[in-house]
């Protein structure tokens, strides 16, 4: 995936504080900005992919990307499941 994604994302310019909140409750802010934002899935790829372990990624905390990641992993593993049987 290209990097230039970055370029078109609507939180360019913006303080980087407000997408490294210090709870959950405290992301609404940057969460606002990536529901408008263009670039929003492939932000939240570029996150899961990196493993980022911090701040809101394509609309997404942390403790958010984790369980995304393992409701892939537990459909992944349930296609394999079903396939093999």
């Amino acid at each position: 995936m290209t990097e230039n994604w970055a370029e078109r994302a609507a939180c360019k310019g913006l303080d980087p504080a407000i997408f490294y909140p210090l709870t959950d409750e405290e992301a609404g802010h940057a969460k606002a900005i990536c529901a408008e934002c263009p670039v929003k899935e492939p932000c939240l790829e570029h996150a899961i992919e990196n493993r980022e372990k911090n701040g809101v990624w394509g609309g997404e905390t942390e403790r958010e990307r984790l369980r995304i990641v393992r409701r892939r992993r537990r459909l992944r593993q349930q296609q394999v499941t079903g396939i093999a049987s």
